[in-house]
């Protein structure tokens, strides 16, 4: 297959744009008037007649109105049916569809909300902490905890805010915020109608402000009726919306062994490549053979978790306070050797664009057991170079050699509880 790149007019000298055989610019750097604009994108698909368009994970990724105008013009868009992208895209709709089948959900609202009174209400309901979403979107994007009624005004705006500016749609909703939780997700890819498969699940636990950090596979907490229980939840929801390709679904436990469906992500997922490793499936391969109506070669039998995989998310930030670090970088040097993987378009010329995420490369290591996975990733993270902007690399290593997640014993606060103690 040939491949063509629509790029702004900020990725021209991008790696991903200079590979390509083809490649279209549909913009300016602003996100809202190249990636978030869905009739660029479509101009491009029909000026270079392609047969199908891959969404990627980010932008458009999760937008069911793109799919549907793909629909329309005959063009296959590479992921879920636009009535489950817009179903599960909701994330009050899909907590419904959760909740019809008998799926366990976090207390909190029915609607979006009209106004921050509203929330107040909501929280007085649930109980403080809350936890403010935005009902459209992912990537901890328009999340904010509230502590007390007094924080709600500030958290309101500021999620509405973001949500917007992300998502293009500013409802919110509330949820009760679970203290000290692990962040599970099952990776799933619908095959055919009411045929899913599972591909196990990956840890997320390790967040920065509700965006996930260091994620790992398997989980080394889960107990096998727990993991039965969630795998089971996830394949009953996907068929109950009739999903098709590649999703995620992401699942809460409490201390007390407790679960809570939380989200979908109807998308490919930033951390795709640590269930890659330890299944040996190369899983955008599958998206485009579903896609494709081509058989994929494998059924569920055929999967089973070898070994243990982490992944590391390099951002351009400063490790002090987390602030973005846009810039040009004028040196890289990425590790290399076996067990080691890197996801990148860095060069020794990339400019970092304070228009999008500041995601420079992801790291994944993969060996036999955890504790070789890590020794792996430690090495791997030194020999990390990046001249030119400031990386979140310190951080990481900080992370990894903490004692809760050399033990396991840890939760989504761990990177918090960490800056914490380096302040």
């Amino acid at each position: 297959m040939s491949t063509v790149v629509t790029y702004s007019e900020a990725d021209k000298d991008a790696v991903p744009t200079l590979l390509a055989d083809e490649r279209v610019c549909i913009g300016p750097p602003e996100a809202a008037h190249s990636y978030l604009s869905a009739l660029p994108i479509l101009a491009a698909c029909q000026i270079k007649k392609a047969d199908a368009l891959h969404p990627g994970y980010g932008f458009l990724a999760e937008n069911s109105a793109l799919a549907e105008v793909c629909e329309t013009y005959g063009i296959t868009f590479i992921g879920p049916p636009p009535q489950a992208m817009s179903l599960l895209g909701d994330k009050i709709q899909a907590k419904r569809a959760a909740r019809r089948i008998g799926v366990p959900t976090v207390p909190g609202t029915e609607e979006k909300l009209a106004d921050e009174q509203e929330a107040l209400r909501a929280a007085a309901r649930v109980g403080y902490p809350a936890l403010l979403k935005a009902k459209a979107g992912g990537g901890g994007r328009g999340m904010s905890v509230v502590q007390r009624p007094e924080d709600m005004p500030v958290a309101f705006a500021k999620s509405r805010q973001e949500a917007r500016a992300a998502f293009g749609d500013p409802d919110m909703y509330l949820e009760k915020y679970i203290e000290r939780p692990r962040h599970i997700e099952i990776q799933v890819l619908g095959v055919g109608p009411g045929q899913i498969l599972h591909f196990f699940e990956r840890d997320c636990s390790v967040q920065r402000r509700h965006q996930k950090v260091i994620e790992e596979a398997p989980s080394s907490t889960l107990s096998p009726g727990l993991r039965t229980q969630l795998t089971e939840a996830a394949l009953a929801l996907a068929r109950e919306v009739g999903y098709l390709n590649a999703g995620t679904f992401e699942f809460l436990c409490d201390t007390s062994g407790r679960y809570y469906f939380i989200e979908a992500n109807t998308r490919l997922q930033v951390e795709h490549p640590v269930t890659e490793a330890i299944t040996g499936r190369d899983l955008v391969k599958a998206q485009i053979l579903v896609a494709a109506k081509e058989p994929l070669g494998y059924d569920q039998g055929d999967l089973r978790p070898q070994g243990h995989a982490l992944e590391c998310r390099i951002n351009a930030e400063d490790p002090r306070d987390f602030m973005p670090s846009p810039g040009t970088i004028v040196y890289v040097h990425f590790p290399g050797g076996p067990h080691v993987r890197v996801d990148t378009a860095a060069t020794g010329s990339t400019v970092i664009w304070p228009h999008y995420d500041p995601l420079v490369a992801k790291i994944i290591t993969h060996a036999p057991t955890r504790a070789e996975a890590i020794c792996i990733m430690k090495r791997a993270l030194a020999e990390t170079v990046i001249v030119g902007v400031k990386t979140n690399i310190p951080f990481l290593q900080d992370l990894i050699d903490s004692p809760e997640f050399l033990s396991c014993e840890y939760d989504t606060t761990l990177a918090e509880q960490l800056r914490l103690r380096r302040a």
